[in-house]
């Protein structure tokens, strides 16, 4: 079966670069894992350039710095990360 991401980078035209957020989004902790890969999955394909830019910068922080905004819920001073993470923290289950 095919990721959504897979499918979506179809349609951006930039499978490689999905596929490598997608290796971005397994940091080793399955808490950041599941978070990482679930707004791609869901959320990057359909938001703005700005979003996607700050999506990708959240990619290259640390594990530390990511299990500050995403588990321990302190917010980014960028504020194109605070919108990204809100996103992530705010995601609603199946």
């Amino acid at each position: 079966m095919l990721a959504l991401s897979t499918v979506l980078a179809g349609r951006d035209g930039n499978r490689a670069q999905v596929g490598l957020m997608r290796w971005q989004c397994r940091r080793g902790m399955r808490e950041l894992d599941e978070l990482l890969l679930d707004y791609l999955d869901r959320h990057y394909s359909t938001t703005s350039e700005t979003e996607k830019e700050a999506f990708r910068a959240l990619l290259e922080l640390s594990n530390r710095e990511l299990i500050r905004y995403l588990l321990h819920k302190e917010k980014p001073a960028a504020e194109p990360l605070a919108r990204v993470v809100k996103c992530i923290l705010n995601r609603t289950p199946d």
